[in-house]
């Protein structure tokens, strides 16, 4: 089964953070490279644990994903956007 997700990848200090949308699923390293790699394997990990626990479809409706008999289709992306709030200070 192949699931697609879409990745955000940021620095913090030292480090790159990527994010998996929608499954919320988060990992980090040294380069934006390494942060794809550890996220790629965190996904990887999260699902198949669920898959070993018997959730798996229940985490990826959750997430947005809906589940066919041979086909996983995840959320419709409708738009990328970045946003600023006034905040005062």
């Amino acid at each position: 089964m192949r699931i697609d997700y879409s990745a955000q990848i940021w620095r913090e200090g030292r480090q790159y953070v990527a994010h998996a949308m929608p499954l919320d699923v988060m990992s980090s390293g040294r380069t934006p490279d390494d942060a794809r790699r550890a996220l790629d394997e965190a996904v990887r990990l999260c699902l198949a644990t669920a898959a070993d626990a018997g959730t798996l479809a229940d985490v990826l409706e959750e997430a947005g994903y809906s589940l066919g008999s041979r086909k996983v289709t995840g959320p419709e992306w409708i738009a990328w956007e970045r946003h600023t709030a006034a905040v005062a200070v």
